[in-house]
């Protein structure tokens, strides 16, 4: 009786996913939109969705791999940003090409695509976290902070019914670009460290890159906490 109660809920909570309303309101949608439904309508038929997804985590390895070889050049971190351009591609077109050819598999895709992400982020941050230009513990920081807010994208996706991907005009693909725009600072400005004394014979050092990594965490944990309080009240008062 109570695995049939459970079955029942699990397939009420995939029915409901699979139905859920997309909102993707970034600053770069314009221009992302239009681009990726040209892709779709012209990349060969052999490129298939679960394709694109393959790709989007080789992507995400070739990202980790060049922000690991880039201590040894930092040519490396050139190579890194064309990686952003290969997961973005990847990532961002296998939805739209479902879509495109009427081949979708909501709940399959669901799973599938949202797996994936979990480890290419891990991949690309801890990638981050190799370069001699950023610290670890930042990079961790901000990895924290990214799953925070991709966990609670999905919790409301099951719960409200909407998959909100973007928080502030910002969503995965702003992040690409403000990665890539990160890795040319750091290509030009060189590594650079400075120190801050806390107490006598307590030095903490840091990069101006860990400064940016850091507001970039602060940030999304932001969204994280400030949509977290906005949804509880509502979810409350609907007794459910």
């Amino acid at each position: 009786m109570a695995e049939s109660v459970v079955e029942s809920a699990g397939k009420k909570v995939l029915g409901e996913i699979s139905k859920h309303a997309r909102v993707n309101d970034i600053l770069l949608g314009p221009l992302e939109r239009p681009a990726l439904r040209w892709l779709a309508a012209h990349v060969p038929r052999w490129i298939t969705p679960d394709l694109c997804t393959a790709l989007g985590v080789v992507g995400a390895l070739w990202i980790m791999i060049s922000y690991g070889l880039s201590a040894l050049h930092p040519f490396f971190l050139w190579v890194a940003s064309f990686g952003f351009i290969i997961n973005w591609f990847g990532d961002s077109l296998d939805g739209t090409l479902a879509r495109y050819r009427h081949m979708e598999r909501p709940k399959y895709g669901f799973f599938l695509d949202h797996t994936v992400d979990a480890v290419t982020e891990v991949m690309i941050f801890m990638g981050l976290g190799m370069t001699p230009h950023i610290s670890y513990v930042m990079a961790s920081l901000a990895l924290i902070a990214y799953l925070l807010l991709s966990v609670l994208v999905y919790v409301r996706t099951a719960v409200v019914g909407e998959f909100k991907i973007s928080y502030g005009r910002l969503g995965p693909t702003e992040v690409r670009v403000l990665a890539i725009m990160l890795n040319v600072y750091m290509y030009f400005g060189g590594v650079q460290k400075m120190a801050l004394t806390l107490a006598p014979g307590t030095t903490f050092a840091f990069s101006p890159y860990d400064l940016i990594v850091g507001v970039i965490a602060l940030l999304l944990f932001s969204f994280f906490v400030v949509t977290v309080i906005k949804e509880i009240p509502p979810l409350r008062r609907s007794g459910q």
